[in-house]
């Protein structure tokens, strides 16, 4: 059956698929710059979230990087491994163990941090600061109306 073409979504104005295709960009384009250090963007966000955050928990650090716990234990487990971060024997409370960069992990990421922003300069350089900065505003804005799930749009969605 032929869909009906108020049904559907207009890719091309949609904000949600725009918004997709800008993050899948980015990421693309992220994951490029970082090959050369064996980084991918994962690794990348869990070594940037400990040095502005030390001492994350492993459920900390997967709900900020955007994976499972079981994703972000492979991976801390990995980085250990590779002498980037280390993780206390024992945990100092409760069950969490504090992860932490060590030098290694420090340099590594202030290599792979010039890269990044070289990226998002990149990806910014068409657009004002004052654009830029309105930008910065209206993506925390939409993330906060989905995160309090609308409540405050006047939108009634259901007579749609």
């Amino acid at each position: 059956m032929a869909q009906d073409d108020n049904e559907g979504v207009d890719l091309p104005t949609s904000i949600g698929y725009l918004l997709k295709e800008a993050a899948t960009a980015l990421r693309t384009a992220m994951e490029e710059v970082l090959r050369p250090l064996d980084m991918t963007v994962t690794h990348y966000s869990c070594l940037e979230l400990l040095a502005q955050r030390p001492g994350m928990s492993n459920s900390e650090l997967a709900r900020g990087a955007f994976v499972t716990r079981q994703t972000m234990n492979v991976l801390l487990q990995a980085l250990e491994r590779g002498g980037f971060v280390s993780r206390a024997d024992t945990p100092s409370t409760g069950r969490i163990l504090p992860t932490e960069l060590t030098g290694l992990g420090r340099e590594q990421l202030r290599r792979a941090s010039a890269r990044v922003r070289s990226v998002e300069q990149t990806m910014l350089c068409a657009l004002s600061a004052t654009d830029q900065d309105a930008a910065r505003r209206l993506l925390r804005e939409m993330v906060q109306s989905l995160q309090r799930d609308g409540e405050h749009c006047a939108q009634d969605l259901d007579s749609a």
